[in-house]
């Protein structure tokens, strides 16, 4: 079986041009929010996760010094670096790396963004454990990513409806859940933010497979009017419409604590 890290340069290497001009993915005020969260400083040191084309990393680039931004897609690099080019952005690097190993030194970064990736990843604990280990201390992490509501059909409805748009979906969390992470690794969380856009169904469909197409459609057609109304699930000009949960994160990464230092060491 395929890792979700496997699928994702699959689907996403496949995907990479529309995630360009994707209206969710190019979302202005989303962008600017995730950079007053950040608070940055002209000389901090940046790493945006899972930068896809870049979207983060270049709305972050003016206001530090140096920007780093890994994705494990090469065509999502490639689109990146097609759009600093045509930006003309000079202080954002672009490089492969996973998530869960980062090919950093500890404590090297003031700032690390990640949006709308870490749904993908197979370990999450894992991987806000090499985030913290990355971050300087007193540095600060702001996560933008799909989420799900207190409300346990929803989320395992939603769960299930991206696992189908998305073979290498892992998990949409709780804001609830997002912040028991965040402590347990010692993070100070400054900030949880859900929020909720109404978007098109094609949202979950285009450039699914027909079988997937199929499972979206046959989850919402047995669906109770309750079911429907908890999802905002309608029609609009004619289109049928459905909720997307989201939730932006701010955090402190504190001194190294002993659980990430046993952690470090396999225990």
């Amino acid at each position: 079986m395929k890792t979700p890290e496997e699928a994702a340069k699959r689907i996403f290497g496949a995907r990479a041009p529309r995630y360009t001009t994707s209206a969710a993915h190019t979302d202005p005020q989303v962008l600017a929010r995730v950079v007053e969260l950040s608070r940055p400083k002209r000389h901090w040191t940046a790493l945006d996760i899972g930068t896809g084309p870049g979207h983060t990393a270049f709305a972050v680039a003016p206001h530090v010094s140096h920007v780093i931004a890994v994705d494990l897609t090469r065509e999502m690099l490639a689109e990146a670096e097609r759009l600093q080019c045509e930006r003309s952005i000079a202080n954002v690097h672009f490089g492969a790396a996973d998530v869960h190993a980062l090919p950093f030194p500890d404590e090297t970064f003031d700032l690390i963004t990640c949006r709308r990736a870490a749904h993908h990843f197979s370990d999450i604990i894992r991987a806000l454990r090499e985030m913290k280990r990355a971050l300087r201390v007193g540095g600060r992490l702001v996560i933008d990513d799909r989420s799900v509501p207190e409300d346990d059909f929803v989320d395992a409805c939603m769960n299930e409806l991206d696992r189908y748009h998305d073979e290498s979906h892992v998990r949409q969390y709780r804001a609830s859940e997002w912040r028991q992470m965040l402590e347990r690794l010692g993070f100070s969380t400054e900030r949880v933010e859900p929020y909720i856009r109404h978007r098109p169904l094609s949202s979950l469909t285009e450039g699914v497979s027909w079988e997937n197409v199929q499972s979206i459609h046959e989850v919402l057609q047995r669906l109770s009017d309750g079911h429907r109304q908890a999802l905002s699930l309608r029609d609009v000009n004619g289109e049928p419409y459905i909720n997307h949960w989201y939730v932006i994160i701010s955090a402190i990464a504190p001194n190294a604590s002993p659980e990430l230092a046993g952690a470090k060491d396999g225990t």
